[in-house]
């Protein structure tokens, strides 16, 4: 990934809390038939490894399993907020018209090596822990004790799990750094205004970027 260093994440802690809020992420994997993707939720042991390790599961018949464990380095990627910059939010505009579309964007890219671990135990656990990572914020939150053991059996027998340990980790906050501070704060009230998708959570980010830098 192309990384200036104004836009560059190089706390871990930072770039763990991004992959936990964005657990819907991308493997990408190189084999015979050239690349692979799949679309996956993940789960993050961050206590294991150096920078951690990733939990994820693939449909057995999805055959990108096989090629994810060939030895080769692999990609998953966890795409942040996002949202489209529009050149009217800076005052430079007005001042010189030297000013031009962009978009910001918070991303991280895990490189590592995947394990397939196919046996029941391991998904038995990993489908549970997943379960209860996304259901923790419900006040009723899902379990799979809720479900009959023979369903769950037959669930866990159609898939294959991955464990992904990271060997290298690459976060990237994209978030008008390059830009005056009018431009910034013209950013941050256009994107409140317009209030789409992303926005308020690249607002938020880039309120939270100025306020720090602004503590030294």
């Amino acid at each position: 990934m192309y990384l200036p260093d104004h836009y560059r994440v190089d706390d871990l802690g930072a770039i763990h809390a991004l992959m936990r809020a964005r657990p819907f992420a991308t493997i990408v994997t190189q084999g015979q038939s050239g690349l692979e993707a799949s679309h996956v939720p993940t789960l993050l042991k961050a206590d294991e490894g150096e920078h951690g390790v990733i939990e994820m599961h693939l449909a057995r018949a999805n055959l990108q399993w096989k090629q994810a464990q060939a030895g080769h380095e692999a990609l998953v990627i966890f795409g942040g907020p996002e949202a489209y910059i529009r050149p009217g939010w800076y005052p430079t505009k007005q001042e010189t018209g030297k000013v031009v579309p962009t978009w910001n964007y918070a991303v991280v890219h895990a490189h590592g090596r995947a394990e397939a671990m196919p046996s029941k135990e391991w998904l038995a656990r990993h489908v549970a822990e997943l379960s209860a990572s996304l259901e923790e914020r419900y006040a009723a939150p899902w379990s799979t004790d809720d479900a009959p053991e023979s369903f769950i059996d037959v669930m866990v027998r159609g898939i294959v799990g991955l464990r992904f340990e990271i060997s290298r980790l690459e976060g990237k906050l994209k978030l008008n750094q390059n830009k005056t501070e009018n431009d910034q704060i013209g950013t941050i009230d256009g994107l409140r205004q317009r209030a789409e998708g992303g926005d308020l959570e690249i607002a938020e980010l880039m309120t939270n970027g100025r306020d720090t830098s602004l503590d030294g």
